[in-house]
């Protein structure tokens, strides 16, 4: 880069370098986005990856689902609790929600491809149709429709060994821990901040200096979080996805 180019990004890829880019992102907000930094061009047959440039002159591989944070917002209003009271509900029940599964495609779905999907809850009974267990669920639902798009960017040579975790819903203490046992890697979690602005302002500073790398940055103080992945949650995940798309 040179003092002659200007300074611009996209949201996604001003964030990852606001971030400081180190790990695979899960921003968490309306949509939920899954992307990182790479060396080489997305070339995902699927459809489920985008191929976009980061803010550096590398690539920014991407998946995003229409279904994030308004997830929680939905299914506490059904419960009739807050956003805390649901995290509290959530992580009372034990992974896996005791066989209650939620696919959110509450406002239909982007991966998969399923603009007029609707939600829908598997697996209830007698005994596990619980506010605890249909929160957990909702929570995990989530997750798992994002971790769809972590393996489809480990596809694409992603190092998928940690996930860094923002945007609204991070703020959730379940959100928090019950990502790792999702995810199946250690989740950090940096402190709330303007991550699109400070990407920007990093480039800027980086067009102005006209060096070859962008300007050191120590990036935000993170909060981690380690778990056991529970594999029988995708699996289960997966299992009613596809019922979903058979029905």
């Amino acid at each position: 880069m040179s003092k002659s180019f200007g300074s611009c990004a996209g949201d996604n890829a001003a964030a990852m370098l606001g971030v400081g880019g180190a790990d695979v992102v899960v921003s968490l907000g309306t949509s939920g986005v899954v992307t990182a930094t790479s060396d080489v061009r997305a070339a995902d047959a699927s459809g489920i990856v985008a191929g976009f440039a980061d803010a550096t002159g590398r690539y920014l591989p991407l998946a995003c689902t229409l279904n994030a944070a308004r997830v929680l917002d939905a299914t506490a209003r059904m419960l009739g609790v807050d956003l805390a009271k649901l995290s509290d509900l959530a992580l009372s029940a034990k992974p896996g929600a005791e066989g209650v599964v939620m696919v959110p495609y509450l406002e239909g779905e982007r991966t998969p491809n399923l603009p007029d999907a609707t939600g829908a809850l598997h697996g209830l009974t007698l005994t596990n149709a619980t506010p605890a267990n249909i929160a957990r669920a909702a929570v995990e639902g989530m997750l798992c429709g994002l971790a769809v798009g972590l393996d489809a960017l480990a596809e694409q040579g992603a190092d998928v060994t940690g996930v860094r975790l923002v945007g609204g819903a991070a703020a959730s203490p379940a959100v928090r821990e019950i990502a790792p046992i999702v995810f199946g890697v250690p989740v950090t979690v940096p402190a709330p901040g303007e991550y699109v602005a400070d990407g920007a302002a990093r480039q800027a500073a980086w067009a102005l200096m006209g060096a070859e790398t962008p300007p050191e940055w120590t990036g935000a103080e993170t909060s981690r979080y380690e778990a056991t992945a529970v594999p029988q949650i995708r699996a289960r995940y997966a299992d009613a996805a596809h019922r979903y798309l058979s029905r």
